[in-house]
């Protein structure tokens, strides 16, 4: 499944209206927050149709899943939304991350817990509020929001280390520009361990880069630790291969265009991560050229001043050296 669907739900008092764009958006928040709300009219309003009371409108069919029979059904089913409470233990086991890395629907999963198994994106984790009532009515009007959006710079950030997650190309890039201008860099050597290499950093202001595509269950542990150390920042771009192909280096509006609204060109069967996606894009679009890309050991054309500069120009408000 491919695209971005608008899903509404609504009874005679309460009504949600979000956006579904990828193959996994997590729900979070507190209780009494309206996430088991949502779910209960979704299982309900599946099971009894319109005698449930509840209007369920979206392009793709919305359902729930249960404990008891998820293997069976949903194996079977295609083009869905499927939406998944914390009580739905089997979010949590390898078996289900195998089943939606071979799914072609969607999954909306409410939950306080990080999923280790699922590789969720930081720009698809909500919590839920209610954004007012209906003049002349008591319902009330729910909408999602980004619980991570302060991942935006307010001001320029002059990091003294930077810690990035893989040992790839991403890092052998960053290695090289800050090593030119005297910054420490190290590689985390994966995503569950940049607390780790935070723990044991001994700089100032230390700035890490992951991927944003996939970084989704390790956010609650970077927030805590970041409100703790107001100096370290997070820079979490879609993946380092997103950064080039924004950059303009590969020639032509089709690379941009897609970039643009990637959600309609991303098959959530195919590509278990929108990082997948683009690191095929870039090897695809660059194969035979001088800028040929392989994610284990960076082409050192993309070290060139001209390449350098238009990579590091996307990343902005982040500035490595003088």
């Amino acid at each position: 499944m491919k695209g971005k669907y608008h899903v509404m739900v609504q009874n005679n008092r309460i009504r949600y209206e979000f956006d579904i764009k990828r193959n996994i958006t997590i729900i979070r928040g507190d209780s009494a927050t309206g996430k088991t709300t949502l779910y209960s009219m979704i299982a309900l309003a599946a099971r009894l149709g319109d005698s449930s009371g509840i209007e369920v409108r979206c392009e793709k069919k919305c359902r729930t899943l249960d404990d008891l029979d998820w293997k069976l059904i949903l194996p079977a089913l295609h083009d869905h939304i499927i939406f998944l409470d914390e009580d739905n233990l089997f979010i949590k086991t390898t078996e289900f991350s195998r089943m939606v890395r071979e799914s072609d629907n969607y999954f909306v999963i409410i939950t306080r817990e990080d999923l280790a198994n699922l590789p969720y994106s930081v720009e698809e984790i909500y919590g839920i509020h209610a954004a007012g009532k209906y003049h002349g009515t008591k319902r009330i009007y729910n909408e999602f929001y980004h619980i991570y959006s302060f991942m935006d710079f307010p001001e320029t950030v002059k990091p003294d280390e930077v810690i990035v997650e893989d040992s790839n190309s991403g890092y052998d890039f960053f290695h090289s520009v800050c090593d030119e201008h005297h910054i420490a860099c190290k590689s985390a050597g994966g995503k569950s361990k940049i607390k780790d290499a935070l723990q044991i950093s001994n700089q100032g202001n230390v700035l890490v880069i992951a991927d944003g595509a996939s970084i989704g269950s390790e956010m609650n542990e970077l927030f805590q630790y970041m409100k703790l150390h107001p100096d370290t920042k997070c820079y979490l771009p879609e993946s380092f291969e997103w950064i080039i192909l924004k950059s303009g280096l590969i020639d032509g509006n089709e690379v941009q265009e897609i970039l643009s609204h990637p959600q309609d060109f991303i098959d959530s069967q195919d590509y278990f991560s929108w990082e997948r996606f683009f690191t095929t894009l870039l090897i695809q679009y660059t194969q035979d050229t001088y800028l040929h890309y392989s994610k284990h050991r960076l082409n050192e054309v993309y070290l060139h001043d001209r390449s350098k500069m238009m990579i590091l120009k996307v990343m902005e408000k982040i500035v490595l050296g003088d």
